[in-house]
């Protein structure tokens, strides 16, 4: 008889742990706490009206603003009277399942199907959507099935449903056959709040980002913070905790960073304006940020919204998101041109039609290669949620957007995208299950198709995925930009205190004479950093108030090494007895005939003789050691002679300029080497008298 009892009371046990109670707010099951139910009810009444609104936005692909956070607040009030309530943990997993941070919509979802799987006419569709977040493809497949198959309203959720098919199809192929790269969470950058919008200097060295960490604004109405614009840098690898921008771009409403020019001195934000965000630029000078100004209207609208922007390659145009209420497709694509950069004056947008959907698309990012688009979306061949997807330019025209794959893609929201010219290295947004909470940054590190499989970290964590590395025969490759680009940047100083000049830089192709770009470097570092097409030599010039002008030339190779080119360039005070080396004058070889490509640099000395009409100069001439020292002696003195015999036509008085020849005698470097002969190949000017 006892064996039977305990037997009964084991079965019992286990039915209840097997089998949950769905509990309802009712009085009969709060006869203790009357009060207790009331505020729980009053709560559910407060938040169901933030969630009708928050699903109807959802429903016509729009931004539910807080309207979830807030319903959340009041069904978390709610859960502590009950966590048994099926409806609630439906409600409140919805609510997550549309927050930033979908992970924790799981276990309500799982606890809402145990008690009553009937509960909403939705559960199926979001009891889904947990199993898809947690890679349970053909399960979720199953439950979306059962939720079309009882859904028969002919409206606009339709689509949703067949998107989420579509998304775990995808995933599964995907997930299977995953390329070849790292995605890394860049600690140092994150925290438990929205850490996102990335953007970088085409050198990888800096970084500005959007958080909403604690601010010192007012908490909104959900208790979350103001969105600000943040900035780090990189150092040994690491990078610096992330500060507020200096200067004036972060205001009391939401502020979101978009995009950094390539040079790292503009910056395109989108910004809440009366309950609209639109787009602006901020322009750095010195270590300031100043005050941002609205777009033209072609691009920040009064009658819609415009989000993440992204400039050309070339300056010239403008590409963004925008709304459009007539459609109910979210945000799309758009671009707007300028007709002229000196007027600003841009034309109606238009809309990248092969690269939008019915879902929202964007953020964008545009690659310097002008021929490269990152976008990310909800649509197209989705894992889930927004993926990041790329789009080239072929014959005029942006083709299909093809997915990036996964481990940069999971059944999180994946977006943002910003690269290194190089096409090495990115960073994008993610609220992948494994962060620090909510979104964090990520680092993507492309290994290419050449790069060996690494056997000693099989445990590493692609995403947040346990994935092990698999032979690179059967794994993906990359597709990195075709393009080869070299980084050039730099810092002008002072030649005797090594403090920083602000100066104009003008870069020339050489094999054309052209100017290609003309910059000043910040006023209060002297930093600068431009990115140049390989395969060309290049000449550089170096203009400051009080300073003699500097000048080399230098070949970028194509598929350079290390794609970058860093260079401290030191200005010397007009003085007596300052040298400067005249490096982009070009002569026939061992002959003293200037070649063309030498007309802009005799041009810039020329200028510095009339600009200071008591200059007195020595040019001189100078050879590597190679042949007789007679004959370099000659050629050497013939040269300087062309230089003098140049200004003399220009209208420079020969009284000021003295030329002279030194043949090999003066090396300023080995001639034991190519490039050393190279550099003691050399014409110059110095000081005499002043």
């Amino acid at each position: 008889m006892k064996t039977k009892i305990i037997t009964a009371l084991m079965i019992s046990a286990f039915s209840l742990i097997g089998f949950s109670q769905n509990v309802e707010f009712e009085a009969a099951n709060f006869k203790d706490d009357k009060e207790g139910l009331k505020k729980a009810t009053d709560a559910i009444k407060k938040g169901d009206e933030y969630y009708t609104l928050a699903n109807e936005a959802i429903f016509q692909v729009q931004d539910p603003g807080l309207n979830y956070q807030l319903a959340l607040l009041e069904y978390m009030t709610a859960q502590k009277f009950n966590a048994k309530n099926a409806e609630l943990n439906f409600k409140i997993g919805v609510c997550y399942a549309n927050s930033t941070d979908p992970f924790k919509s799981i276990s309500y979802l799982n606890e809402a199907q145990k008690l009553d799987p009937a509960c909403d006419p939705f559960m199926d569709y979001y009891y889904g959507y947990a199993l898809q977040l947690e890679n349970k493809f053909d399960d979720a497949l199953k439950s979306y099935q059962n939720f079309e198959n009882n859904y028969k309203k002919a409206d606009n959720f339709a689509k949703f449903v067949s998107l989420r098919k579509s998304e775990c199809k995808a995933a599964k192929g995907y997930i299977a056959n995953p390329i070849r790269a790292w995605v890394d969470n860049v600690e140092e950058l994150n925290t438990e709040f929205d850490d996102f919008a990335p953007s970088i200097t085409t050198d990888g060295s800096e970084i500005v980002m959007t958080s909403n960490r604690p601010n010192g604004h007012t908490p909104n109405a959900a208790g979350g913070y103001d969105k600000d614009i943040y900035t780090s840098t990189l150092s040994d690898g690491k990078w610096s905790k992330p500060k507020q921008v200096k200067g004036s771009v972060n205001s009391t409403a939401d502020d979101v960073s978009n995009n950094l020019s390539y040079d790292g001195t503009r910056m395109l934000i989108h910004r809440e304006n009366e309950g609209q965000y639109d787009i602006y630029e901020s322009k750095l000078s010195g270590l300031d940020w100043g005050n941002p100004t609205q777009m033209h209207f072609q691009i920040s609208s009064n009658k819609a919204n415009e989000k993440f922007a992204s400039y050309s390659h070339d300056g010239w145009s403008i590409y963004f998101g925008r709304d459009n209420d007539s459609r109910a497709n979210g945000f799309d694509i758009m671009y707007s041109a300028m007709q002229s950069k000196l007027q600003k004056d841009y034309m109606a947008a238009t809309m990248v039609s092969a690269v939008n959907t019915k879902f929202n698309d964007g953020p964008i990012y545009m690659h310097i290669d002008g021929e490269t688009m990152y976008i990310a979306s909800q649509g197209h061949e989705s894992i889930g949620g927004y993926d990041i997807f790329v789009s080239k330019k072929v014959a005029g025209q942006w083709t299909k957007p093809v997915n990036m794959g996964y481990p940069i893609n999971t059944p999180y929201d994946d977006f943002f995208f910003a690269s290194t010219a190089n096409g090495k290295f990115a960073y994008i947004a993610s609220n992948r299950a494994g962060g620090k909470g909510s979104y964090d940054i990520y680092k993507v590190t492309f290994w290419g198709p050449e790069k060996a499989p690494m056997t000693d970290v099989e445990d590493y964590l692609l995403a947040s995925l346990a994935y092990p590395i698999k032979d690179a025969s059967v794994e993906g490759t990359v597709e990195v930009n075709k393009k080869s680009f070299t980084v050039f940047k730099g810092i002008t100083v002072d030649a005797m205190t090594k403090k920083p000049v602000e100066a104009m830089i003008e870069i020339t192709d050489n094999a054309t004479g052209k100017v290609i770009e003309t910059f000043t470097t910040n006023s209060a570092t002297g930093k600068f950093i431009i990115t140049l097409a390989s395969g060309k030599n290049y000449g550089i010039a170096v203009k400051a108030e009080g300073y003699l002008f500097h000048s080399e030339n230098f070949d970028i190779p194509t598929g350079a090494a290390d794609n970058l080119v860093n260079k401290v360039i030191e200005l010397k005070n007009i003085a007596i007895g300052s040298k400067i080396a005249l490096r982009n004058i070009f002569f026939d070889t061992g002959k003293s005939t200037l070649r063309p490509e030498s007309n802009a640099e005799l041009d810039r000395l020329m200028k510095l003789m009339k600009d200071v009409p008591g200059l007195k100069i020595e040019i001189s001439g100078h050879t590597d050691n190679t042949g007789s020292a007679s004959l370099n002696e000659t050629l050497s003195q013939s040269r300087a002679e062309a230089v003098v015999s140049y200004l003399t036509s220009k209208g420079i008085s020969g009284s000021r300029m003295t030329a002279k020849g030194y043949g090999s005698s003066k090396p300023i470097a080995t001639n034991a080497t190519d490039d050393g002969r190279q550099q003691n190949r050399r014409t110059e000017f110095e000081i005499k008298g002043n």
